[in-house]
């Protein structure tokens, strides 16, 4: 059985929580959600299924859950609070995050909402059918040094809402 990180040192209540979908979130990534997470003092909750290394911290957890098809995303789904913030790549994920009024954030900055998930869902869908039917739709472009200033400045922008 899996338990949730508990962070005794302040009230969850009181503050967001931070969440990963930490399999396949690119390490600069991480890295800037670590820094973020030291100085606002909130709560991080890395979420994989295989080991994750973190630096020490009373901010931050990681949680290894089970190998299989979206057992990290059951697991954020079942434990992200509204108002928390999540990010994630995985747009299905975010669309029911969104759904249940927590805010995700994709990887390379872009802030899915209410009005932008449902076409993100779309394309996804549109995409899959592509590649079903054999063609080649290539792959994200590589991620890039816009894509993490992107994110880090989306990140500050939520936060500073907070």
């Amino acid at each position: 059985m899996l338990v949730l990180p508990s962070f005794p040192e302040f009230s969850m209540q009181t503050t967001i929580t931070l969440w990963v979908d930490a399999d396949a979130c690119p390490k600069v990534i991480k890295e800037i959600l670590y820094r973020a997470a030291e100085r606002k003092r909130l709560p991080l909750v890395l979420v994989a299924n295989r080991p994750l290394r973190t630096p020490p911290s009373r901010w931050i957890r990681s949680v290894r859950v089970g190998a299989g098809f979206d057992v990290a995303d059951r697991y954020i789904a079942a434990h992200a609070a509204p108002g928390d913030l999540v990010v994630t790549a995985d747009i299905p994920l975010a669309a029911e995050l969104v759904a249940n009024g927590c805010r995700a954030l994709n990887p390379r900055g872009e802030l899915y909402t209410e009005e932008n998930i449902r076409e993100r869902l779309n394309l996804r869908d549109f995409m899959d059918s592509l590649r079903a039917t054999g063609v080649d739709t290539g792959g994200p472009a590589a991620f890039s040094q816009a894509d993490r200033r992107a994110f880090a400045n989306q990140l500050d922008r939520l936060l500073a809402m907070r």
